[in-house]
């Protein structure tokens, strides 16, 4: 178990932004009406929104991050790291988080750096930061963490483009002695790292005209090297057996009440079975356990924090307490355990096809 205990650090809001082009499980080509219904029924997706060319994560994080600053009435000199969690950056190289500082005219003293963790986005970008800020040096962070997804896949890819959707969410974190603790528990299995991958896309396998040849794979699934690809049962797999462990364990070991100590139970949005085998194997009470797959579907590492933008936004007014639970690439997995108080959520943006991005 590798442990992180996070003191003196609290969440003070949290934002998010989706494209406008929004499209439905029913408009693919490759179901049927009877397959579009079997879809949504078992793995819970019926729309996502999708960003267009030229519409990128970082597009989406900025507009969550100027309605967050803003609602927070933060002073922009007064914010001294930004980082940025996708794994589709704007480019391979610089690091879209100092392109990001430079967006948001934040001050040349703040820190940048960019993380690619996928669906575990949300705790590690709360890991690494907030175990930065805890001594006091650092009073101010945002945290972005966004992907435009259903850009890596396949439009030919059954098994894939009808799981994800696209949007960027930002996460305002801020130094304060009478927080409570932040408890994550982080792993890695390493060894399934090809049951998500982008064969050709780094300096392993690079890109080269090859990479851009369908080949047919067989039950719908027809894609190129380029793209990504998920190995289903594999995943399910893993998403069902090594979370509800790490759960278990750290709700053991410091003696939380699943049922009456816990508000709410954020688990990842990767489909409705993963997340409803989880609750079963973990026993909560699904009352307590929010779902925003139907209209969103898959948001990688922005899934947690869009939950609570969509689901949670007046019911995080008051003192909540809430353990959060995320899997995938990598393959890798994670439970935090954290409190909020008067948490500040905007409303749900929307980037427009019409705004000028960068």
């Amino acid at each position: 178990m590798a442990e992180l205990r996070i003191k003196n650090v609290c969440l003070r809001g949290v934002a998010g932004a989706v494209p406008e082009t929004m499209v439905s499980t029913y408009d693919y080509p490759f179901f049927s009406h009877n397959d579009a219904d079997n879809f949504v029924k078992t793995v819970g997706i019926k729309n996502r929104y999708i960003a267009l060319h030229g519409e990128c994560a970082s597009d989406l994080c900025t507009l969550a991050a100027e309605n967050l600053i803003d609602s927070l009435h933060w002073d922009k000199e007064s914010i001294g790291i930004l980082s940025f969690e996708s794994v589709t950056a704007d480019y391979r190289t610089p690091p879209t988080s100092c392109i990001l500082q430079h967006r948001l005219g934040l001050p040349e003293s703040c820190m940048t750096f960019d993380l690619p963790m996928g669906c575990c986005g949300f705790l590690y970008s709360v890991a690494v930061v907030g175990k930065m800020m805890q001594d006091g040096n650092i009073k101010r962070a945002i945290l972005l963490i966004g992907d435009t997804i259903t850009r890596m896949s396949s439009p030919k890819d059954k098994s894939r483009i009808p799981l994800f959707g696209d949007c960027g969410t930002a996460v305002a974190l801020e130094y304060d002695e009478n927080a409570a603790d932040i408890i994550l528990d982080m792993n890695t299995y390493g060894k399934g790292y090809e049951s998500l991958i982008t064969p050709h896309s780094g300096f392993r396998h690079q890109v080269t005209p090859k990479s851009f040849e369908y080949e047919d794979f067989g039950n719908g699934i027809v894609r190129a090297p380029i793209h990504s690809l998920i190995q289903g049962m594999e995943v399910l797999t893993f998403a069902i057996s090594r979370p509800p462990k790490s759960i278990k364990a750290l709700l053991e070991k410091y003696a939380i009440d699943k049922d009456n100590d816990l508000d709410y139970i954020l688990i990842h949005q990767a489909n409705l079975l993963i997340i409803n085998q989880i609750i079963k194997k973990c026993g909560f009470d699904t009352a307590k356990v929010p779902m925003n797959i139907e209209n969103f579907a898959n948001l990688g590492g922005a899934s947690i924090p869009m939950l609570m933008v969509s689901e949670l936004n007046q019911q995080l007014k008051e003192h909540k307490k809430m353990l959060a639970s995320a899997f995938g690439l990598g393959l890798t997995w994670g439970t935090m355990i954290f409190e909020t108080e008067n948490l500040i959520i905007p409303p749900l943006a929307v980037l427009h096809t019409t705004d000028n991005v960068k």
